[in-house]
């Protein structure tokens, strides 16, 4: 996906995303917050989260970590709302190495549409979170402009022509059915957006002169948007909220454990000692 996320209709779809997650990861607040995947957004840049992962599969090219999309503030563009970079681990998306029930924001930059089974992934997302913890996940519409083009380059690439525009972007998912995965694993979804309502041109002329698709995709065909982003919560039923498992310590008592002695009755009968 290189040399198309460095062409201009690239540039305008991170542009894009990075404003919509360093909005709504800032309202997100908890302990640990992981992104998976796509480093070419800094997913958790804006967040006030103290401890952040960034996971990668090690099949991204390093050039596209320094996208001048990205880089608008070169002291704080990759770093958290704390001014900490997050740590990077090497790892398989299909088994995120951390502990049931730890995490408090999970976010998934086009990661489902990245991986072998994007099923699989989401229960691996709903392990790892807390309960009331949040998924954000932004994906590509199949239903827009961009994901005719999409189709189109698949058939092309199928007869052996390939085109420069959208090209190895993987399976996309859409919104109503990413709905239908995300309740049957018990969550809820919160919010959503559509966004990038322009034609994929590779002029920069000709997406400049179409910037009026987006004020009037947003008014009056708002589901049509090239890209969607959902955010969900994780709701478990009858259970009581602990905090994470690696805070969780032993209370000692306070106070010593009572135990009720038994008192010796008085006599009920007449004294001996009694006197007519």
């Amino acid at each position: 996906m290189a040399p198309w996320l460095k062409a201009p209709a690239g540039r305008y779809l991170l542009a894009w995303e990075q404003r919509q997650l360093d909005r709504v990861v800032a309202d997100i607040f908890g302990y640990h917050a992981v992104q998976v995947g796509w480093p070419m957004v800094q997913a958790l840049r804006a967040s006030r989260i103290s401890h952040r992962w960034m996971l990668n599969d090690g099949q991204i090219d390093a050039d596209l970590l320094f996208t001048p999309a990205l880089l608008e503030d070169a002291d704080t563009g990759l770093r958290g709302g704390d001014g900490a970079l997050p740590v990077s681990v090497l790892t398989d998306y299909d088994a995120l190495p951390f502990p049931s029930n730890s995490l408090d924001l999970v976010v998934l930059p086009h990661t489902l549409e990245m991986t072998a089974d994007a099923h699989h992934t989401l229960r691996e997302v709903e392990r790892v979170l807390m309960p009331e913890g949040r998924v954000v996940i932004v994906g590509f519409n199949p239903t827009s402009l961009w994901g005719l083009c999409h189709q189109l380059d698949t058939i092309g690439r199928r007869v052996g022509m390939t085109s420069p525009v959208m090209s190895e972007t993987g399976e996309f998912i859409g919104p109503r059915r990413l709905r239908d995965w995300l309740r049957l694993l018990g969550f809820e979804i919160e919010s959503g957006q559509f966004g990038c309502y322009r034609p994929p041109f590779a002029s920069q002329g000709w997406l400049d002169r179409s910037a009026w698709w987006d004020h009037a995709g947003e008014r009056w065909w708002p589901v049509l948007g090239s890209v969607y982003m959902l955010v969900a919560v994780k709701r478990v039923r009858a259970m009581r909220l602990l905090g994470p498992e690696w805070k969780r310590k032993r209370r000692t008592s306070a106070a010593p454990a009572v135990v009720a002695q038994r008192q010796p009755h008085a006599p009920s009968g007449p004294s001996r000692n009694s006197t007519d």
